[in-house]
């Protein structure tokens, strides 16, 4: 036997019960026109996916020792609280845009309305197939060794063409000189770098002839250390496009069929930063 308190309160738990199921059918009903015109309205897929079962960190960690072009000062790490004093961790970083593993924006070196900072650049064009061209032999006799049209064509014989869109990036092996900056920057008596990037002409020909998204390097410039013009900085910056420079790890990815991910901070007119680039396949 029941008590009359129990019978009472089942009784009540049973109204509330079915009240609540006849407000969600009454919602429902009022949400189906609206769900089916979504349905109708939603985009259709843009084809792309990304599955993968490999994954690469092309980041080197930023640290205070992390080389940086001359113009720019070193990275610092400022510790402003500790957990043991205040309560939790924090630090301020002072770090240039262009330090360690960074994207230069288009607007870095090209002025214009129509060129991209930061910010601005589609999402679209910050997730690309990936080709990683190796000039790591000639990089090592030549520390003054470019990626020419040659080294693109003898590409594209192996693996295809480059496909648009894509992010090329140099091999030059150039990041195992990390453990001593100075052979990284690699400063002559004059005050001259010398390290790899990208000649002109190959810039010129990824840029018109395979509409990619951006360069990639694992030095400190797209351009060769003693460069004065930055000629391969504004022909692809101009264009639209962006550059990664000091990327790491590009020998443990495959020279074709990865995609690369790398989106920057977003900080308003940004002319580029430091970031996280992925490599999956």
């Amino acid at each position: 036997m029941c008590a009359p308190a129990v019978i009472q309160h089942v009784a009540t738990e049973l109204s509330r019960r079915r009240f609540l199921q006849a407000a969600g059918a009454a919602a429902a009903a009022l949400l189906l026109p609206w769900r089916e015109a979504s349905a109708q309205a939603a985009p259709a897929p843009s084809g792309r996916s990304l599955s993968f079962t490999h994954l690469a960190d092309l980041t080197h960690t930023l640290t205070p020792h992390f080389p940086v072009f001359p113009s720019f000062d070193s990275p610092r790490l400022e510790t402003r609280y500790t957990v043991e004093r205040d309560g939790f961790y924090a630090r301020e970083w002072i770090v240039a845009e262009h330090s360690g593993t960074h994207l230069d924006a288009p607007a870095h070196f090209v002025a214009g309305p129509d060129l991209w900072t930061a910010d601005q650049i589609p999402l679209e064009n910050l997730i690309a197939p990936l080709v990683v061209v190796s000039i790591e032999e000639r990089a090592a006799r030549d520390h003054d060794a470019q990626v020419t049209v040659d080294d693109l064509i003898a590409w594209e014989r192996q693996h295809g063409p480059i496909p648009q869109g894509a992010a090329v990036c140099m091999y030059s092996g150039w990041e195992r000189r990390l453990a001593n900056p100075v052979t990284f920057t690699n400063a002559d008596s004059m005050g001259t770098m010398h390290f790899p990037g990208f000649s002109l002409e190959a810039a010129q020909f990824l840029v018109h002839e395979r509409q990619v998204a951006g360069i990639g390097v694992d030095t400190l410039s797209l351009d060769i250390g003693p460069s004065t013009d930055f000629a391969v900085h504004l022909e692809v910056l101009g264009a639209n496009k962006w550059g990664l420079e000091n990327l790491a790890n590009l020998a443990t990815v495959p020279p074709a069929g990865g995609t690369l991910i790398a989106a920057p901070p977003k900080v308003e007119g940004a002319s580029g930063g430091p970031l996280r680039v992925l490599a999956v396949w």
